[in-house]
């Protein structure tokens, strides 16, 4: 079926071809209710203002469009920072769309594609599942991936394998033997395993250092620091827990170590614990972790992106590296 156009939203609004075009480019002498029905009949026939429409009628819009998943963790407002650090710099807009539900994620991706208002889109650390991405592709604008890796979209990560082998091989070489896992899962990505790269590192680094991969050791939560301290029970309560803990993040972390605190525990004598990430809070409770240049990944992101407007070609995938910073939450297991 071809592409639908602007007389196929016309009709199925029931107004003039002038006035679905008026209504379209957000023209202020067009009725409320009926900008309504012309924005439903675009959506309904998944209708796209063309770029180079858009371009004659006007040349570029000046906005970019940044979709988060989350706004009050730390992890996505450095991401933002870092990315309208150097899109304001070169005088773009941020129009910032937060997909916090599954309600929200599909409303955006249902609208947006009708509502050509930008001149690309940039997402920030989360999965885009199929239909969405055709949905983005409607839009016939530069896409750009931050803080997690988008299949076929330039993007700018690290290596979640990478990371997790650096927090694992640590904990190896200091000698632990039993060594626990906290997976987290976002809630707002239902479906979605739990952070793959990193438990893939887990495992991988298990089987070259000849260990077990003991199923029991390994506690699958909802991301986030209280979820990080009930895993950390689950993992006491075991008739053998683990001498070491590695958690996806440090807030998972930061959580664990509450538990052992409040169980009379010493950090790291009796369990060493290491996350990833090195969240601002990580210093000051002297975690053990994986630093990742989070702000860094927006600002590289909006580089990208800033040369793929200027017409080149852009890189498909960035990889930045992470570190170990040794803190004081990991040593030798007890004799």
């Amino acid at each position: 079926m071809p592409p639908a156009n602007m007389a196929d939203v016309a009709r199925r609004a029931g107004v003039s071809m002038a006035t679905a075009s008026r209504a379209l480019s957000n023209h202020p002498h067009v009725a409320a209710e009926t900008r309504a029905r012309v924005l439903a009949a675009a959506e309904q026939l998944s209708y796209v203002i063309s770029p180079e429409a858009s371009r004659l009628a006007g040349g570029s819009t000046g906005r970019v469009a940044v979709v988060v998943p989350h706004l009050s963790r730390w992890f996505f407002g450095a991401l933002l920072d870092g990315l309208e650090s150097v899109l304001r710099d070169a005088d773009l807009d941020v129009l910032l769309y937060h997909v916090g539900d599954t309600a929200d994620r599909r409303d955006f991706f249902q609208r947006l594609p009708a509502r050509r208002k930008v001149d690309a889109v940039v997402v920030l650390g989360m999965p885009v599942r199929d239909d969405e991405r055709a949905r983005l592709e409607l839009m016939g604008v530069h896409i750009v991936a931050a803080g997690g890796q988008v299949e076929s979209y330039p993007s700018v990560s690290i290596d979640d394998v990478t990371a997790g082998r650096q927090a694992v091989d640590h904990l190896i070489l200091l000698g632990h033997r039993r060594i626990g896992m906290i997976a987290a899962v976002d809630p707002a990505e239902p479906g979605w395993p739990a952070a793959p790269g990193r438990a893939l590192a887990y495992r991988a680094a298990l089987a070259d250092a000849g260990l077990p991969d003991d199923p029991e050791l390994v506690v699958t939560v909802d991301w986030g620091g209280r979820n990080g301290a009930e895993a950390m029970k689950r993992l006491l309560s075991l008739r053998e827990p683990p001498t070491a803990v590695y958690a996806h993040s440090d807030e998972v972390a930061l959580g664990a170590m509450r538990t052992l605190r409040r169980a009379g525990l010493r950090i790291p004598a009796d369990m060493s614990v290491v996350g990833i990430d090195d969240h601002p809070m990580a210093e000051l409770a002297d975690l053990t972790t994986v630093a990742q240049p989070v702000r860094e990944q927006g600002v590289r992101a909006g580089r990208m992106l800033l040369e793929l407007l200027a017409g080149g070609s852009g890189t498909v995938g960035v990889s930045v590296p992470t570190r170990l910073v040794v803190r004081g939450s990991t040593g030798p297991p007890r004799s």
